[in-house]
């Protein structure tokens, strides 16, 4: 004898970057692999490779491994260089040892993120 049954369908819990893309409500997931500088602080540059996970037409989001902190100024790369950029960090969150960051491009990068 069969049994009528309902189950509630359970959301996945969102990424830390999805957390903080909640913030900026014209962020689009995205995966875009990067090389990530930090540039222009008293310890040196670190470098690091992450991917961009949300953004926005002047926004990037993901984490990172290099404690980033408020106005720091990061170069982003991609693998062939169709993006090549400067950007601030203009919000970071922390958890369980990961840090999610936002950071804002210096200049205008046209055509970097395309929205369907």
């Amino acid at each position: 004898m069969a049994r009528e049954a309902t189950a509630s369908a359970r959301s996945p819990e969102p990424s830390l970057v999805g957390r903080l893309a909640k913030f900026f409500p014209e962020a689009t997931p995205v995966r875009i692999p990067i090389k990530l500088t930090r540039t222009g602080c008293e310890t040196g540059t670190s470098t690091e490779n992450t991917i961009i996970e949300f953004g926005t037409p002047r926004e990037v989001l993901f984490v990172s491994n290099i404690p980033l902190e408020f106005s720091e100024i990061l170069r982003l790369q991609n693998r062939d260089s169709s993006l090549d950029a400067e950007a601030t960090v203009v919000a970071v969150q922390y958890h369980d040892g990961q840090t999610a960051v936002a950071a804002r491009f210096t200049h205008e990068v046209p055509n970097w993120i395309v929205k369907s």
